[in-house]
């Protein structure tokens, strides 16, 4: 099998980057990743992130970037990521008030036109990461996921499948991967555990969301320790011709998440990656 650069997305071991960004870039370079997924500056001038990056030997790949936050200020916001030098924006995730279901979704599917217009004018490649909520059938019987991509063109708009969360909508990762082939240039790997039907699974991802009757179990877990099927996922990247695959683990759970990175790597390494 050949195989693509892995990353790793900087939220998953975002309190070391918090204390020291350019030290904690060198260690995901010694644990043998090849770039980085931001989310958020941490407080540095995107030069200082960009310097930090490039001397411990990674890539600045993508970005995560709240769509709040570049829906007030596109151009400014855009201008920063371009100056760090990332190849791809990607908006992250959606407030529920903002999500498929609710009276703005429609009009917010616009603006990430917009933001992928802007986007493009810099040089840079914009992309939906998902989570489960995209699953919800629109009126026609499209998941909202779909009709995202259906209602924006590929040039302005492409995949990053994040696979624990197909996973756990219901769909089969390396499926929806191959789906959008040729408009999958990043694919997140995230591994995780689950049992029922758990309540409260955003509040492990750092949101606030309204306390749910909790019927299960659920953990985010290392690559590999979990209860996706990783090898069937990378052949699928290959195939759907993904220039990168990123790791994310939100919560590390008992270990440290340098512990946690470094495992999923260790995995990845194991498969040949």
């Amino acid at each position: 099998m050949n195989k693509l650069p892995v990353a790793v997305q900087v939220y998953s071991v975002r309190e070391d980057a918090e204390k020291d960004f350019a030290g904690t870039m060198k260690k995901i370079k010694e644990i043998g990743y090849d770039g980085v997924e931001l989310a958020g500056l941490y407080g540095l001038s995107p030069a200082e992130i960009k310097a930090a990056i490039e001397d411990a030997g990674l890539e600045a790949v993508s970005a995560h970037v709240p769509f709040q936050e570049l829906k007030a200020d596109i151009e400014g916001v855009v201008s920063q990521y371009e100056e760090i030098g990332v190849k791809y924006i990607a908006l992250p995730y959606l407030m529920e008030e903002d999500r498929p279901g609710g009276e703005k979704f429609e009009e917010n599917v616009k603006v990430f036109g917009e933001i992928g217009k802007v986007c493009k004018a810099h040089g840079i490649q914009t992309l939906y990461h998902n989570h489960d909520f995209e699953f919800q059938k629109m009126p026609d019987g499209r998941y909202a996921l779909d009709y995202i991509y259906d209602t924006i063109p590929a040039d302005l708009l492409k995949t990053e499948i994040d696979t624990c969360w197909v996973n756990v909508a219901g769909e089969d990762p390396a499926a929806y991967v191959r789906k959008y082939s040729g408009r999958a240039p990043v694919v997140h790997l995230k591994d995780f555990y689950k049992e029922g039907k758990p309540g409260n699974m955003y509040q492990l991802i750092g949101t606030e969301v309204e306390e749910q009757e909790n019927k299960g179990f659920f953990e985010f877990r290392p690559v590999g320790s979990g209860m996706q099927d990783f090898p069937s996922i990378l052949e699928a990247s290959l195939e759907a011709g993904a220039q990168w695959v990123v790791v994310e683990q939100d919560q590390s759970n008992g270990r440290t998440p340098m512990e946690a990175i470094t495992m999923s790597r260790e995995y990845l390494k194991g498969l040949g990656w």
